[in-house]
């Protein structure tokens, strides 16, 4: 989910945790939990700095460690040790729950989103994505919102909080209700695909579609039932030649495979003697654009020029990325 859902999630998860008596006696823990369940509830998302660094390392690495088994653990520890030195008086053990929780909850709600995490390293690296929330979501915030609201406005705040929850579980299962359907959909249209991604969008029936049968890539959108193919590529393997290899293994473009489950390519020989390798997601289509690229710049040598991964929208922006990534090395 973004930035913002997590913080009202950490509200509302403070305020379901006036249902422990502990909480709900002792005014400092109280404040010691709210502070630690909008912190927990931020914490594993501290791997957005990478993006400081490059495109490369934050694609690689987003929602990975941060995310993993034994962050889920470490991260209330140390939120809850800082916290208790701050507030010596709030009882530790209370505030470690609850920040746990926040902690685990901000995991778990990741994993129904198209991005994913790598939530079960470290026994794999595989992406969990079960493609069934947008990473905003407006309804869940919004639900959010009015019950932090009500609860400002005097509603007791865990009643509030658990309907709130009651109808949020709701809605996810509705959501795979949904996207099932839109699968049988997909099959019938395609019927010889071997490979569906269907990820949603904050408009509750239309979902983006991307599809791989034997011969064929197939992009779309579904609305509730029905299915619009938009583009259909011939797949063609990706050459075996020196050139490919080498760019492939171009920080750039290694950090795009790992995160790209489908894609296409394109070589092409620029004017200025350079050879161009563009990776091209076929997730994201945009205003008839794929927006999320790598692209590699050879020269007659081998030699990597530049290169660049990211959300690109006009072609000028992309080579304004290419001219700063090569002014760099």
């Amino acid at each position: 989910m973004d930035s913002g859902t997590h913080f009202v999630m950490g509200i509302a998860l403070g305020g379901l945790a006036l249902a422990d008596p502990v909480v709900a006696s002792h005014p400092v823990t109280f404040t010691a939990v709210i502070i630690g369940t909008i912190i927990g509830s931020q914490a594993p998302d501290i791997d957005t700095v990478l993006k400081l660094r490059n495109n490369a390392t934050y694609i690689r690495h987003h929602r990975g460690i941060t995310h993993s088994i034994p962050a889920v653990f470490l991260w209330p520890i140390l939120i809850t040790a800082i916290l208790a030195l701050i507030m010596p008086e709030a009882n530790v053990l209370h505030l470690w729950i609850w920040t746990q929780l926040a902690v685990f909850l901000h995991v778990f709600v990741d994993i129904f989103n198209a991005y994913g995490t790598q939530a079960l390293r470290p026994f794999s690296r595989k992406w969990v994505a079960l493609g069934v929330i947008n990473t905003f979501d407006p309804f869940i915030f919004t639900i959010h919102c009015i019950g932090i609201l009500l609860w400002v406005l005097g509603a007791n705040p865990v009643i509030t909080f658990i309907i709130m929850y009651v109808i949020i579980i709701g809605y996810y299962i509705l959501r795979f209700a949904v996207q099932k359907a839109i699968k049988q959909a997909v099959h019938h249209a395609i019927q010889d695909e071997d490979f569906v991604i269907i990820a949603p969008t904050m408009r509750f029936f239309h979902w983006r579609i991307a599809a791989k049968s034997k011969t064929h890539y197939y992009v779309g959108r579904a609305y509730r039932r029905t299915v619009n193919i938009y583009d259909k590529f011939e797949i063609h393997p990706i050459p075996k030649t020196e050139l490919v290899e080498t760019a492939l293994k171009d920080p750039n473009m290694a950090a795009f495979l790992s995160f790209s489950p489908l894609h296409r390519w394109e070589i092409s020989e620029l004017e200025n003697g350079l050879t161009e390798l563009r990776l091209i997601d076929l997730r994201y289509r945009s205003n008839d654009r794929y927006p999320f690229v790598a692209v590699a710049h050879l020269d007659e040598q081998l030699a990597i020029v530049n290169s660049y991964t990211g959300w690109i929208f006009t072609e000028d922006k992309l080579q304004k990325k290419l001219q700063i990534g090569a002014g760099n090395e």
